[in-house]
């Protein structure tokens, strides 16, 4: 089964906060293997349009730092797990951890501003 997996990123690594985001990088997986990789420029940054953008993009799952809760709700509304509190890592590094179930998840980092 391919999982579709997003990935919000600033200087080449995780955004942790999801709203100052410079670009997602979408990941599909299958059988533990990437089988494709796109970059998306995020649209312009309202409430709840990246949501809303990666749902409309098939995203399954999506690795965030911080991340609000308005976005939080979006994202469970449409069946997409949401991964919080990722540490600040190369998008690689990230789809291994996935992979491999080694991603380390914790507190949200958003005090309401991601």
């Amino acid at each position: 089964m391919t999982k579709r997996i997003a990935i919000p990123m600033a200087g080449g690594k995780l955004s942790l906060h999801f709203g100052h985001c410079e670009q997602f990088v979408v990941v599909d997986i299958d059988g533990g293997k990437i089988i494709k990789e796109a970059l998306y420029n995020p649209p312009e940054h309202q409430p709840g349009t990246y949501p809303r953008f990666l749902a409309g993009k098939g995203v399954n799952d999506v690795v965030v730092g911080g991340i609000g809760q308005k976005a939080i709700d979006i994202f469970n509304q449409n069946n997409i797990r949401v991964h919080t509190g990722a540490q600040e890592k190369s998008v690689n590094d990230l789809v291994d951890d996935y992979i491999n179930d080694r991603l380390v998840t914790g507190m949200n980092n958003c005090g309401g501003g991601c």
